[in-house]
């Protein structure tokens, strides 16, 4: 009997593992975001948010830039800072509202139920809207 040959192994592109503190979630990223967007509004430099926190302006700027995840404690002392409730920091932005607003008006069926909505009472409103969020979830509530 003839020996069979073994296939030449297949070359492997290597692959890049990114470390954990560079890979940022949409939630970390959201609250970057915001803590940027209040300070802004705040007019407050990072380096006079970082003298009200007594922590040093490269701290700031590494959560703002979404190398630093602040703590609990830090999110408190932050709010504190911008003189904005911890509820505040973990919103969305009002640009990524406007954003997700402005894509679901786009959409030609809640373009069409919007101008109907006003028609409503509220618990006639309240009803329809709940059965669309319970079609957009797949939920089906059965008898």
């Amino acid at each position: 009997m003839e020996a069979e040959e073994e296939p030449e192994p297949t070359p492997v592109a290597p692959v890049a593992v990114v470390p954990r503190a560079h890979v940022i979630s949409h939630t970390e990223s959201a609250v970057a975001l915001r803590i940027r967007e209040i300070r802004g509004m705040r007019n407050m430099s990072q380096r006079q948010l970082a003298a009200k926190m007594a922590v040093p302006r490269t701290y700031i700027s590494k959560v703002e830039n979404g190398r630093a995840t602040p703590t609990l404690a830090s999110l408190e002392r932050l709010a504190d800072a911008l003189s904005v409730h911890l509820s505040d920091l973990l919103r969305e932005s009002s640009k990524e509202q406007q954003l997700e607003m402005a894509t679901l008006m786009a959409d030609p069926f809640l373009a069409e139920i919007r101008s109907w909505l006003f028609k409503l009472d509220a618990l006639q409103r309240t009803t329809l809207l709940n059965h669309v969020r319970d079609m957009a979830t797949g939920q089906r509530k059965t008898a």
